[in-house]
């Protein structure tokens, strides 16, 4: 395992849509996967990570109301990455409204580390941590439509392009069908999405105490101005994933009875002081 951070890169030939990148320096393997960077999210004040749970098409982490939590991002291609972080709909790092082709965390091949908050300078992050949607970083800044999501874009490194003669015209089928295909799945999609009305959300992202993250500027130019990879986790309080139907209700809050009952319980609990 190496600890040694990566180098300042030369200056690239061609300017990016993104000038500015930020390289981190905790280096740990990691295994090959279909995409090439794996996003988990820590519960740092129980040091727990924090399971997805699948739900129409979603995935969804239960956030405790005031613990602290980290997104770890691990490259595991063999190459360096680019990932833009968003956080309820907010650049981690510019703190401006997210969008792919903005600034973003370099990662080298099999690079691993740990994003802990929002980055206030080259050497500090405000922490992150789940508190009441009003109390979030992105509704304070006026912006709470998308409270309530964790999402990454990666974009590959350009690399010279060897020069490949043209191929021949290829036919292709009338373009008119999959056009129609394409609408008709898009409002079967519009139709099921409005079919089911969204819940209101509980809790957001804070903007916490300073820790310290040194972190350094280093130089990427993107493959292309689209991302590889875009990954989105949708988070809320445990209570509330409960009441939308993704998380089962603990057996100990289950009601037994829809009546009232003489025996409802075992002893005599102390009464209140």
């Amino acid at each position: 395992m190496s600890h040694a951070p990566p180098r300042l890169l030369a200056p690239a030939r061609r300017r990016v849509a993104a000038a500015l990148a930020l390289a981190v320096a905790l280096f740990i393997p990691a295994t090959a996967a279909a995409w090439p960077v794996s996003m988990a999210v820590l519960d740092r004040d129980e040091g727990e990570w924090l399971s997805p749970v699948r739900h129409r098409g979603e995935h969804w982490i239960a956030g405790t109301p005031g613990h602290r939590y980290g997104v770890q991002l691990t490259n595991t291609s063999d190459r360096r990455v680019l990932v833009v972080l968003s956080i309820d709909g907010v650049n981690a790092i510019s703190g401006d409204t997210a969008y792919p082709s903005q600034a973003g965390y370099v990662l080298a091949p099999g690079q691993s580390t740990r994003i802990d908050g929002w980055r206030k300078s080259m050497q500090d992050v405000a922490g992150f941590h789940f508190t009441h949607l009003d109390n979030s970083y992105a509704a304070r800044t006026g912006r709470p439509d998308h409270v309530g999501v964790i999402g990454i874009a990666v974009f590959d490194e350009a690399r010279p392009v060897p020069v490949v003669p043209p191929a021949p015209p290829i036919a292709r089928p009338h373009a008119g069908a999959d056009a129609a295909g394409g609408s008709r799945r898009q409002a079967a999609a519009a139709e099921s999405s409005a079919a089911a009305p969204a819940a209101a959300q509980r809790i957001g992202t804070g903007h916490g105490e300073r820790e310290y993250a040194p972190t350094r500027h280093t130089r990427f130019e993107r493959a292309s101005s689209r991302p590889t990879q875009v990954l989105q986790w949708r988070y809320d309080a445990p209570d509330a994933l409960v009441a939308r139907g993704i998380l089962p209700r603990p057996w100990w809050r289950r009601p037994h009875h829809d009546r009232p009952q003489a025996f409802p319980t075992g002893f005599v609990p102390d009464p209140p002081r």
